[in-house]
């Protein structure tokens, strides 16, 4: 494989020195390339008055630029949404194995990539069962930040009978994976000089248990609030707007959260990205960033790693999707500046002053008051003006934590997990 992973553009720092407190580096290839393993091993979130709960989870990154610098061969790829096919030439990249404390029943990948017009990549992710055999290739996204070259999409129908791809997650939940690898291959116009390239990329696995209500836990801050400076961007003025992405404005909470965090950074989409917007609509950066995670297989804008993936395209910026074990590692980021964009599913009895049901919904954790309660940018508001929220603290940790809930008719969905997007400006080496 001729992608070579390059000493020049590493990361400096990890994620998970925010996260687990500090940053944890060791070389997965002698002196080629750096990992970082910013959530890892069992560790435990400790219940108010009670016993500590053990939360596998464990995200490990690969920090190392991987670029494009000679084609291996050549293939055809036709466009499944366009129907277009066109010869591109290839070359590609495999990690070591990796072997997590724990056997995983979730993979989520996510990565942080450069594709210049004429390019575009392609995420492949491999697990190993108990007994030492292993899964097929699954291909977890092609991806591109434009729209010039391919469609960004996800592929469906992947399965071996033992585990499956459920958009953006390798789900192994009756046969737990042991260890896995992750691919990449880059994509470029034949004779092109352009250089696709992986700055990072990195997975999360867990194995949370099934429950529907987590430990409570103790506000970690001493009393102390802490709230960001955040954008407000509402979802619902975008109600009607570009129906071909998600139906609309009323179901990019995802990208809408993104966006804000986007901004919070200092960063935000070029008067050029913009132009195809009409004058008349409100924040045409949302509308933008809606257009940018779109994944044409799911027909939705909440693909969590192409969220990741847009956040981490503009400079100085890096992104991954992670799992929280508690709102203390929340508190700790919000501590450092950093929020944290979190997936939640929940009913309006379940989280008082919210005034909506829904099964899966993302916000931005802005802050949290002296009391420990959690101050929010929730864009399933009626204007941004609406935006800030503040949801009581176990209520809000329960429905992002817990794996199961209940619907009204008794039945059982899947939870959230703790899942959420973590974006940030990259830390200088």
């Amino acid at each position: 494989m001729d992608a070579t992973p390059s000493r020049r553009g590493v990361l400096g720092g990890a994620l998970g020195g925010l996260l687990a407190g500090a940053p944890s580096a060791h070389p997965a290839r002698p002196a080629r390339a750096r990992t970082s393993t910013p959530v890892s091993g069992r560790a435990s979130v400790r219940a108010a008055g009670g016993p500590a709960d053990p939360a596998p989870v464990a995200y490990h990154a690969w920090t190392d630029r991987i670029a494009f610098t000679r084609a291996e061969g050549r293939a055809p790829y036709t466009d499944p949404h366009t129907g277009i096919t066109r010869e591109w030439e290839f070359t590609g990249w495999t990690s070591p194995t990796h072997r997590p404390d724990f056997a995983a029943t979730r993979l989520v990948p996510s990565w942080n990539a450069d594709t210049p017009a004429g390019s575009w990549i392609e995420i492949r992710l491999q697990g190993t069962y108990r007994d030492g055999r292993p899964t097929p290739w699954y291909v977890l996204g092609r991806w591109a930040r434009g729209e010039a070259d391919i469609m960004r999409t996800s592929v469906g129908g992947q399965s071996d009978g033992r585990s499956r791809v459920d958009t953006d997650t390798l789900v192994a939940d009756h046969d737990p994976l042991v260890a896995y690898r992750v691919g990449v291959v880059l994509h470029r116009l034949p004779g092109s000089r352009v250089v696709p390239a992986v700055r990072r990329i990195g997975v999360v696995a867990s194995a949370l248990p099934d429950r529907y209500e987590v430990p409570a836990s103790r506000p970690s801050l001493g009393g102390r609030a802490v709230e960001l400076a955040l954008p407000r961007y509402s979802q619902d003025v975008h109600q009607g707007e570009y129906p071909q992405y998600d139906g609309g404005g009323e179901a990019w909470c995802s990208p809408t959260s993104t966006e804000t965090v986007v901004e919070y950074w200092g960063c935000r989409p070029s008067p050029a990205d913009l132009a195809w917007i009409k004058p008349s609509y409100p924040d045409h950066t949302v509308i933008q960033a809606a257009r940018a995670t779109y994944d044409h297989l799911y027909r939705g804008c909440g693909n969590w790693p192409f969220n990741t993936a847009y956040a981490a395209s503009y400079p100085g910026l890096e992104a991954a999707v992670v799992r929280f074990r508690g709102l203390g590692e929340a508190e700790r980021l919000l501590a450092k500046g950093v929020p944290v964009v979190a997936s939640l599913s929940f009913t309006a009895e379940e989280l008082d002053g919210a005034g909506y049901s829904t099964a899966g919904h993302l916000v931005t954790i802005a802050g949290f008051t002296a009391a420990g309660d959690v101050v929010v940018h929730d864009p399933a508001t009626r204007g941004d003006a609406q935006v800030r929220r503040v949801y009581r603290r176990r209520q809000f940790e329960n429905v992002w934590l817990r794996t199961l809930r209940r619907r009204a008719d008794g039945s059982t969905a899947p939870g959230a997990g703790g899942a959420a997007y973590l974006i940030r400006r990259t830390p200088r080496a």
